[in-house]
């Protein structure tokens, strides 16, 4: 998707920058593969807001998408490329050539009419899957599982990738956008490319109102807040409200809440960047 600025004819134009869309190829989604979305607007069962700044936004349906690639060895067609409210990426629909449909996210360059399989033998190309003992050294991949089964759960949002950098015994090497390499089972999945949508976070809303119609409500700073609302709250004037920290009094910027003792440490070889 290319990006778009407009004129200033309103006020709400003057800095908005948007996507075009014109990798868009289908406006309405499959029926067949649309659930529910239930809103919380922020609040628990008891109708307490545990969670601020959330509330309001267009109706959405969510996608069923294929995460897993676990439909082996039977090739598929993009059917379209669409758009889809619930991530940042876009979705790509695919048609078995056994009349199966499924969703999976679109990787970067992946157009109506490509054929996409799922196979430990696939070919190394865009869109296709593959254990990560099959991948050659060096290839873009995103949508990578974590467990061999349980669906992809890492590299999934606009843009993103990551790089097969070694192979070690069962273990595959893999070094994440974030800077952070560490070890994966090589029985895990992997989707060859990058996730589609790079320009996502070079787009400017322009106004409130377009964050209020994706769900997001005004957000106050915490040391305007009174010392009854957040820990930073209170004092005469623009007093600094002491050190950063959340609500809850932990303590943000540079403070490690991650558990020293996590089991998954022993494959983190090196940490992500600060």
């Amino acid at each position: 998707m290319a990006l778009k600025k407009f004129r200033p004819i309103t006020p709400g134009q003057r800095h908005k920058v948007a996507l075009t869309f014109d990798t868009i190829t289908r406006s309405k989604p499959e029926k067949s593969l649309l659930v529910k979305k239930k809103r919380t607007g922020g609040r628990n069962d008891t109708g307490k807001m545990t969670i601020e700044n959330i509330g309001g936004g267009h109706k959405q349906r969510y996608r069923l998408i294929d995460f897993k690639r676990n439909k082996f060895d039977v090739a598929a067609k993009v059917a379209s490329i669409e758009y889809d409210p619930n991530r940042t990426a876009n979705i790509a629909l695919l048609h078995y050539v056994d009349g199966e449909k499924r969703y999976i996210l679109a990787p970067n360059g992946l157009e109506v009419g490509n054929e996409v399989i799922s196979s430990k033998n696939a070919p190394i190309a865009t869109g296709n899957t593959l254990p990560l003992s099959e991948l050659p050294l060096g290839t873009v991949i995103h949508n990578i599982e974590l467990r061999p089964g349980q669906g992809a759960i890492m590299v999934r949002s606009a843009g993103a990738s990551a790089q097969l950098m070694a192979k070690d015994g069962k273990y595959a090497v893999i070094k994440l956008s974030s800077g952070e390499i560490r070890k994966i089972l090589s029985t895990c999945l992997a989707t060859i490319g990058t996730v589609s949508n790079p320009q996502h976070q070079l787009a400017v809303h322009g106004k409130a109102g377009r964050r209020r119609w994706l769900g997001r409500r005004p957000n106050v700073r915490a040391t305007v807040k009174n010392p009854v609302d957040h820990p930073m709250g209170g004092g005469e004037a623009k007093s600094s409200g002491g050190h950063p920290r959340n609500k809850n009094g932990v303590p943000a910027k540079g403070y490690k809440t991650r558990d020293k003792k996590k089991a998954s440490s022993k494959y983190i070889i090196e940490r992500r960047k600060k």
